[in-house]
């Protein structure tokens, strides 16, 4: 043996690239029946596919300009990174959009901006900014609730996201006095950190269902009596991604902690189908909401994108003749998504939020039940420019999902559906788990919030209201990109949003319903904090 290996010694190293190149050449030419690429071009091939494979990561880094990615640009990702590092997301040198593009957004500033006096709630905390409308106060339910924050997370489930960024999410809501939807995961231990709750499920019933997948109320009954900080219960008809469609978590993904949570058995496939079967039908649905709020003196919800309109037209009929129905209606737009879905659903089925909203108010509006109903947008609706049209088309809450996850370090590299989230956001990978510093990413959460919140006021108060709910169709104007210019969202959309009751911001700061376990001295020392931390910044 001791002669072979002298011989091999003797080798050069160009050598032995040039035998490993040979061995590849040869396997591609005779051996390849897969790949016409690697076999025509050997070698070369592979250089291809390593080019193809790093391709979107060139095209975010290198090739794509700041505005040119979706579905978040690299500066609106640098704006939500900046935010929740509470650094400077201010811009120099002017605008970089082309203002004069179709459906671009103008805001009518007031000649006379609000002042904001010194006796005023937003003088000594500027990031104060609640709910105008108490969910379940019309219906009556026991236990009504008004959000302590206009931006919250929206359904994001253990399962879709990381334990660790869920955690993290939960704590930075619970410091940004926000709620936190649970997705229709199940409610785990990482969502009981601190933060307002609001328990979301759907056609699956995880968490709530009995042993052979159905709604057990008994179980929905016992979660709430356990975890008094779930505030309302949102019921999931569809989603902005894949709005119909069932999903199959499958065996090899339930672990022992996932079938706790989710009441599921170990081993088997677990199936989420497309319809419910708890009820059946609008007056079916509509008794549902009502027997799960009388059961538990919550608030409750539904969720849906926007498609066909006639089953909208019925239960708002319906709710207007009985003065029953959800207390809130969460309105997902198509573009939305955090998962994984086909892309044909993801490219095609349900309308934009802008196009789905609009179709729904005006139902709702045409049946007197948009003062009675909490209305709550969601689908790219995290940047203070989208919120502001929104809350002047009728919303009085938004839901984030993928702004959040970039507040926690999601990079934008799409790979939600592929368990190999490289910043351990949507992944169930431990090793990529382990990357997320939950203390850090709270704070993060919690400056991203509080920053939002604070410029969305500062909107607000230039266009000469105190609070976003006052905003009308009249103050938001889009370029039709046509000879017409650019006309007013009422003129747009052929209608005018109910005004939202208002007294004062100081009455909302005074509610006992007031949620996110909010106290005047705490955000006050907060809020001293953080104004010291701008002074640095500016």
């Amino acid at each position: 043996m001791q002669p072979v290996f002298d011989f091999l010694g003797q080798i050069p190293w160009w050598a032995w690239i040039l035998l490993v190149l040979a061995f590849i050449a040869i396997r591609d030419i005779f051996f390849n029946k897969r790949h016409t690429i690697l076999h025509n071009f050997p070698l070369v091939g592979h250089i291809r596919y390593m080019l193809e494979s790093i391709g979107p990561e060139l095209r975010q880094y290198i090739v794509a300009n700041n505005r040119e990615e979706l579905p978040f640009n690299r500066i609106e990702r640098g704006w939500i990174y900046a935010s929740a590092k509470n650094e400077n997301n201010y811009e120099g040198f002017g605008t970089d959009r082309d203002i004069y593009e179709a459906n671009y957004i103008f805001i009518n500033n007031a000649m006379l901006p609000f002042k904001v006096t010194e006796d005023h709630p937003n003088a000594k905390d500027p990031y104060f900014l609640p709910c105008a409308k108490i969910i379940g106060e019309y219906n009556k339910r026991r236990r009504p609730f008004r959000p302590a924050s206009i931006i919250n997370v929206s359904a994001m489930s253990f399962g879709s996201l990381s334990a660790r960024a869920i955690e993290s999410l939960n704590k930075g809501c619970a410091q940004a006095h926000a709620y936190h939807n649970t997705g229709e995961g199940g409610l785990s231990p990482y969502h009981k950190k601190g933060g307002d709750i609001v328990f979301h499920f759907g056609t699956g019933y995880f968490g709530v269902r009995d042993d052979d997948g159905g709604f057990s109320m008994e179980k929905m009954i016992q979660l709430v009596n356990d975890n008094p900080q779930i505030r309302a219960i949102e019921i999931k008809l569809s989603q902005g991604a894949k709005p119909g469609k069932g999903g199959v978590l499958p065996a090899s993904k339930i672990t022992e902690e996932i079938a706790s949570i989710r009441h599921v058995p170990m081993g088997k496939d677990v199936l989420s189908p497309p319809t419910h079967s708890a009820f059946d039908g609008v007056e079916g649905l509509l008794q549902f909401v009502e027997d799960i709020a009388e059961a538990t003196g919550l608030p409750v919800g539904i969720k849906s994108a926007i498609g066909k309109l006639e089953d909208w037209n019925k239960l708002a009929g319906i709710m207007e003749e009985t003065g029953k129905g959800p207390d809130f209606i969460t309105i997902d737009g198509g573009e939305g998504g955090t998962g994984a879905a086909p892309p044909s659903f993801a490219d095609h089925v349900a309308l934009p939020w802008v196009f789905g909203f609009t179709e729904f108010y005006k139902i709702f509006k045409k049946h007197n039940l948009c003062e009675r109903v909490v209305f709550i947008g969601s689908g790219k609706l995290g940047f203070p420019a989208r919120a502001a049209m929104a809350f002047s088309m009728g919303v009085d809450c938004i839901n984030v999902a993928r702004e959040a996850m970039l507040a926690v370090g999601c990079i934008q590299a799409k790979v939600c559906h592929n368990n190999t989230c490289p910043s351990g956001v949507a992944t169930q990978n431990k090793w990529l788990q382990r990357g997320i510093n939950i203390e850090d990413k709270a704070v993060r959460t919690h400056f991203y919030f509080k920053n939002f919140r604070k410029e969305l006021l500062e909107m607000t108060h230039a266009c000469g209201y105190e609070h976003p709910s006052q905003f009308t169709m009249d103050d938001v104007e889009i370029s039709l990109g046509d000879k017409n210019l650019i006309k007013n969202l009422a003129d747009s959309f052929a209608y005018h949003k109910v005004a939202v009751p208002f007294k004062s911001v100081k009455a909302l700061q005074n509610c006992p319903y007031l949620g996110g376990n909010y106290s005047k001295k705490e955000e006050k020392k907060e809020v001293n904090k953080m104004k010291q931390k701008d002074k640095v910044r500016y």
